[in-house]
């Protein structure tokens, strides 16, 4: 059992906090959209692209936020194994 709370990740966070990069990339590509009234076939253009910027995005944060669960993870038990030496 792990004794370290701070090193788990936590799935909640972790979805919370990748919606929320999605859902501010498909914000920024709304507002644009809002504030330039493009023509039709411009605005899907800055749509489409809205949506794959909040795929990059969920994917990037997900990603960091994991790498740094895991490294701590295996900083724990790298602690945990020199003290039991």
């Amino acid at each position: 059992m792990n004794k370290h709370k701070g090193s788990r990740i936590s799935y909640g966070r972790l979805a919370l906090f990748s919606l929320g990069a999605g859902a501010g990339m498909i914000l920024l590509a709304t507002l644009l959209i809002l504030v330039l009234q493009p023509q039709p076939v411009l605005g899907l253009v800055i749509a489409l692209a809205g949506l794959a910027a909040a795929v990059a995005a969920m994917g990037v944060v997900s990603t960091r936020m994991t790498r740094r669960a895991v490294e701590e993870m295996d900083n724990d038990s790298s602690r945990e194994r020199e003290l039991n030496d």
